[in-house]
Order: C-alpha cells, then structure tokens, then sequence
C-alpha cells in the first residue's frame, strides 16, 4: 500500500483537491478549536483547512510523498502542521490528547478498522468528538472512489459497533455528489458518523 499510495501523491496536481471536505467543516464550525488529529491524511487538505481556522493540528499518513505535499499546502497557506510517517498499526499517540479526530475517506480491511477505531477512542480526551466520513457498501456500484473491496466499505451498524462507547451524535447514510479533487468526483454513496467520548469511557 505503500508503494500504491507514493505513486498516486507523486503527481504535482492534489489528486482529491486542496479543499476541505464538507462534512468536515459543517462539524469543526461548531466546536471551539483544540487539537485534532487526521489519521491517513493524504496531501493535507483536510488538517490545512483545521490549521488555518486556529486548531492544533497533528496528522499521519504512510506516504513520504502525500507528506511533502502536506507541507507545501501548509507552507502556502502559512499555517503549521504537524504530520507524521506511520501506519494505523503503528501509529500511537498518548492518551486523552485530542479534542476531535477525523476519519476522512480511511479505509482498511475489517480487523485494521478496528484495531484504528479502538485507538481513535484511546486517543481522544473525554468530551472530544470522532467526525467520519466514507464510503458505504452501495459505493461498488459507483464510479466516484473508494475501494472496490466490498469488506473494506462502512455501514452505519459497524460504525455504530466500533464505537459503541462513544455517545452517538450522528449516524447516517447518504448520496452525495463529489466534487474532491480527480479521484473523488460524482455520486457517492457514504456514511457519516460523530461521537463524543463521555467522561466516563476509559
């Protein structure tokens, strides 16, 4: 995956945009800015957009090129990010660091998503908020993204599951019309989930 995702991010163009994702933006307007982490961060819009409106941004990705295209938007929008090469498996964090996490488009097979998930839930500080985005198993059909590895597509029951102690804010599936850069373009079929740690979730 490595050697998959370098090829993809070596092009000069930012293959999904520079652009925030809409999900994204309509969750952070409400929450006072803090530190938010985005785990597979590609080419950095996503931790860009948080930086230039206040957050404290940490991000990661496997791919050294998405890395250096991170940092460029950073540097050309004048903001700082901290980003990181790891993968989900090794990646860590201490605990009860973030006040929001944000699952963009990341998708893995089902025991990576959960072994992810349960860290995401370690991570976060108590009252913090996880904000997904990805795409649902109607996807296959659809010509917009996403993987055509039906095992590696998200329902609201496994996101719900995942999650499950966590305080359920949103849980949802939609069509939506992508417009993210070239590889996220047309109709999508996607699941939008957010929770929030509660105090007493260890």
């Amino acid at each position: 995956m490595n050697n998959f995702w370098n090829e993809r991010y070596r092009s000069k163009e930012y293959i999904y945009g520079t652009n925030p994702n809409h999900f994204l933006v309509e969750q952070l307007k409400d929450i006072p800015a803090g530190r938010v982490l985005f785990p597979c961060d590609g080419e950095g819009r996503n931790s860009v957009f948080a930086a230039k409106i206040g957050w404290k941004t940490e991000a990661f990705d496997l791919s050294v090129e998405g890395m250096k295209k991170a940092h460029q938007l950073a540097s050309h929008n004048n903001v700082t990010i901290s980003y990181r090469l790891a993968d989900v498996l090794t990646a860590e964090y201490p605990p009860d660091r973030f006040n929001v996490i944000a699952l963009m488009y990341a998708h893995f097979s089902p025991e990576t998503r959960i072994s992810l998930h349960n860290k995401v839930v370690t991570w976060l500080k108590p009252g913090g908020v996880v904000v997904v985005e990805a795409f649902n198993p109607l996807q296959i059909n659809n010509t917009s993204g996403g993987p055509k590895d039906a095992s590696m597509l998200y329902s609201e029951e496994m996101l719900n599951n995942d999650f499950s102690n966590l305080q359920t804010q949103i849980s949802r599936t939609e069509t939506i019309v992508l417009d993210e850069g070239e590889y996220h373009q047309g109709k999508a079929d996607v699941v939008r989930y957010v929770g929030i740690k509660t105090n007493n979730v260890a």
